[in-house]
């Protein structure tokens, strides 16, 4: 949604215009005055024009979607749980915003940071009455999510100075190397995704000898492969460019260093999350 509102805005040559705008009406709200709705009005209005609060959750939102429709006067919070926790753990809300967090414990849930290391990223755990009694008649798979009163959610993050918490990536993607880095796909994932051409993308480990290669499915768009007359093999030359420049700005034990790239939609669940390890098995057969 965010990409075709910039590119519409594009398209009409007012971009430079909403940029110059953007500071002065946010300017404007730390006084008290709140003219982003007035101002962006043709924006909200091609949207529906009475949409006024969104909420993110399943997976990760771009800081820079959610920071543009908060500044095009749309209220963007992102919230965080799972089914067995009932499923909200964390949220923002319109006083407790930090771009890219999934904001504060709800009132009488308890989260934290299980085992951080170095980075201070370890497994996020939660102890409440929302917290589930257990799976249906499976002991064995209850025992190893419920441990104390706590709900080990297999997700892994990191809380910052002020409480707000972070979301790294699932424990079961990281991409453990062999000099003992640890490198979160959904993290690169976000980066690739910010490409303007880009569909879905995946970053895994490639198995290479007794280490993993730091690689990535990337699903373009047709409709901008047309609009652009570029070829396949254009079109993968474009990504390998693109993607190079990401590496530029990450340390290199990050770095991307093999693609596929495609238009073949990737094999997703019912909730449009990829299914990483039935691509896996088909990547790897190829």
């Amino acid at each position: 949604m965010y990409k075709k509102i910039w590119k519409e805005i594009e398209k009409q040559g007012k971009a430079k215009l909403i940029k110059t705008v953007i500071p002065i009406t946010n300017f404007l709200l730390k006084l008290g005055i709140d003219l982003r709705r007035k101002v962006f009005k043709d924006i909200i209005n091609q949207l529906g024009g009475h949409i006024r609060f969104v909420v993110s959750g399943a997976s990760a939102i771009d800081k820079k979607v959610a920071k543009g429709f908060n500044d095009f006067g749309i209220l963007t919070v992102q919230g965080y749980g799972l089914t067995e926790t009932s499923p909200v753990l964390t949220a923002e809300n319109e006083n407790c915003i930090r771009y890219g967090s999934i904001g504060y414990p709800l009132a009488n849930v308890e989260v934290k940071i299980d085992k951080p290391n170095e980075e201070g990223i370890g497994e996020i755990i939660a102890k409440g009455p929302n917290i589930m009694m257990g799976y249906y008649e499976n002991e064995e798979a209850t025992k190893e999510v419920l441990k104390n009163g706590w709900f080990y959610t297999g997700d892994l993050g990191y809380q910052d100075k002020d409480g707000y918490i972070f979301i790294a990536g699932r424990k079961k993607n990281v991409i453990v190397l062999k000099n003992g880095k640890n490198i979160y796909p959904e993290e690169l994932e976000i980066l690739v995704n910010n490409l303007p051409y880009v569909e879905e993308s995946m970053v895994f480990g490639m198995p290479k000898k007794d280490d993993l290669v730091v690689s990535a499915k990337i699903v373009y768009s047709k409709e901008y492969l047309e609009e652009y007359n570029l070829s396949s093999q254009e079109m993968k030359e474009k990504v390998w460019k693109d993607i190079k420049k990401i590496n530029q700005n990450l340390p290199n034990y990050q770095h991307i260093k093999n693609i596929i790239v495609t238009d073949e939609p990737m094999i997703k669940t019912t909730t449009a999350k990829v299914k990483r390890f039935e691509e896996m098995k088909k990547i790897v057969h190829q």
